[in-house]
């Protein structure tokens, strides 16, 4: 019987695709095609190392792992197609198709194991689900016992955000990444220890008898190390080029010591690390704070950098104006000389903001936005001191948009403003000396307010608004009035509330003088101290404030007394 050249299959769903198609297979590899049309798949068959056969979504699933640590998904094969997969895998591939089953038992506790190209949760031996390393962003150790893995975002409608550089099948957006519902976090919990066996070369490590030795390790903290070395979470492709350490962010808080890669970037911190692609900066601000001794970097991301459930659409570095360093960049000088020509240079000597602004616009092309030349405020600085609720910080007025740093860091595009409004919030003191702009937006997209803006701040920043024809609308003029009534409103009230403190003050205690005379009362009582300065008489509330702070600077009576005092009567009205 000869050999059969091609094996076809129909109704085949590539990697979760929301459409059928149909799959050949054949001794060169695999091919796909969507059967409504679209762009077609193609596999070599020398890529595969392994497959799987196991239940899926929609009928029997064909898991391949890949040599470049990928994943391919062929789901809705019908049962009785299993012999029929199994032939065509082993004379075409020289591979045995492993019939898996899945643990159903719905457990959420088991074992973790870690394979070539995913990570499975094992349930009795059985897996319950498995995660390619290629869907995993990012691990943070989020406790002394548990580790958080961070799934990929899509970066738009039709993508998937997938780390398509290690092969991942989601990087060609066939998979359902980009739905409505998403994934976007898993956290094991994993106590206890872990032995991690150490063998190296020059057997170091091995005990007298020539065994292992094996070494006790926090079991999370050995799960998140050595996830992160399988999804290459912590490694980057290539040299670095720079290192900077310790380099204090404000948002989100910490310091974090960056490497800086060909095509990416990475944050070091104690409990997270982050690898950002260059391509996912889109804003990349220097900001010179207006303490005269730091320097703000902002850099924009989309997607934004996550935290748990917190995300952060902007980076924010703050550096010493004076620190300056010395560094030689990780480059050979015909990489230096062809690529970044006129782009970077082999050696920096100066301030540190300086530095790390040239080799990110060099490394990420990036322009470097500064603060726009048409605005000095009042003290001759850049930004103005502000607030966004009770966050304080610095609002900059840039040559197309507003940036507020730090926290929340807001960016506002002048093309997206409706009207700027400056208004005066609070009573007549504060109104006089701090004023509030309100920037609203156009298509009913909200309304920002920037409060407690100092006064003085008000004609540099109406100039300036001006210079770039954005509309305003200045409620201060018409407050003008009302705040000098209010004034003298409560100017006299002053007045007239000295007056009834001096009055109380002269009668002294008249109030209790009015009430019935307590026919049970003994002049002659030692309880009559104990009534004047008991604090337990004083958490009654009759007492007026003065008789409250004369009880504390009282003596203290004796308990016992103060318990035999008859109670006074209840004043009845007539």
């Amino acid at each position: 019987m000869s050999k059969p050249t091609v094996e076809e299959f129909n109704g085949i769903y590539l990697d979760l695709s929301k459409q059928p198609g149909r799959v050949k297979f054949a001794e060169a590899g695999l091919g796909w095609k969507p059967s409504a049309g679209g762009q077609s798949f193609s596999l070599d068959g020398e890529q595969f190392i392994q497959c799987q056969w196991s239940r899926g979504a929609r009928g029997y699933e064909v898991k391949i792992l890949l040599r470049d640590s990928g994943v391919i998904q062929l789901d809705g094969f019908d049962a009785e197609e299993y012999e029929r997969v199994q032939k065509v895998f082993k004379l075409f591939y020289g591979l045995n198709l492993e019939h898996k089953d899945h643990a159903l038992k719905g457990w959420n506790w088991g074992k973790g194991e870690f394979g070539k190209a995913e990570l499975a949760f094992n349930v009795q031996n059985r897996p319950a689900f498995e995660i390619p390393y290629t869907e995993i962003s990012n691990t943070n150790l989020a406790g002394k016992n548990e580790v958080a893995v961070e799934f990929s975002l899509p970066a738009a409608g039709d993508e998937t955000g997938t780390n398509g550089h290690l092969g991942g099948a989601r990087s060609r957006g066939r998979k359902s990444g980009a739905a409505k519902d998403q994934l976007v976090e898993m956290r094991f919990y994993i106590p206890g220890t872990a032995t991690k066996k150490e063998n190296e070369e020059d057997g170091e490590n091995k005990s007298a008898d020539g065994s292992e030795e094996e070494e006790q390790h926090n079991a999370a903290n050995l799960f998140y190390d050595t996830l992160m070395d399988k999804a290459e979470i912590g490694e980057v492709a290539g040299d670095t080029f720079a290192t900077f350490l310790e380099v204090l962010h404000l948002t989100p808080r910490g310091r974090f010591g960056i490497d800086m890669y060909e095509n990416s970037f990475r944050l070091r911190g104690k409990t997270y690390d982050y690898k950002i692609q260059y391509d996912n900066i889109k804003k990349f601000m220097l900001l010179p704070k207006p303490d005269d001794l730091h320097t703000l970097i902002t850099i924009g991301l989309d997607p934004p950098l996550r935290q748990g459930q917190t995300r952060y659409p902007f980076l924010v570095m703050q550096f010493k104006r004076e620190e300056e360093v010395t560094i030689e960049l990780n480059m050979t000088q015909e990489l230096l000389e062809g690529k970044y020509k006129g782009k970077l240079n082999a050696r920096y000597e100066q301030s540190q903001h300086m530095v790390v602004a040239q080799v990110f616009r060099g490394l990420s092309g990036k322009k470097i936005v500064t603060p726009s030349k048409d605005f000095v405020s009042h003290h001759q600085q850049s930004g103005v001191k502000c607030s966004i609720k009770a966050n304080e910080g610095h609002l900059y007025c840039l040559d197309k948009s507003f940036m507020f740093v730090p926290k929340p860091a807001t960016y506002i595009q002048f093309e997206n403003i409706s009207v700027i409004t400056m208004s005066r919030v609070g009573g007549a003191v504060s109104a006089s000396r701090t004023f509030d702009i309100t920037i609203t937006m156009k298509s009913g997209a909200g309304e920002h307010q920037f409060s407690n803006i100092n006064r003085e701040e008000q004609k540099p920043l109406e100039d300036f608004f001006q210079t770039k024809g954005l509309r305003t609308k200045n409620e201060m003029v018409d407050d003008s009035s009302a705040l000098i009534a209010a004034a003298l409103k409560d100017a006299d009230m002053a007045s007239s509330d000295e007056e009834v403190v001096a009055a109380r003050a002269d009668r002294g205690s008249a109030d209790e003088d009015e009430e019935s005379v307590d026919e049970d009362f003994k002049a002659d009582s030692e309880s009559d101290v104990a009534e004047e300065y008991d604090s337990a008489h004083e958490s009654s509330g009759s007492g007026s404030d003065e008789e409250m702070a004369d009880g504390d600077a009282g003596a203290e009576s004796d308990p016992q007394e103060v318990e035999e005092r008859p109670k006074k009567k209840a004043k009845t009205g007539k």
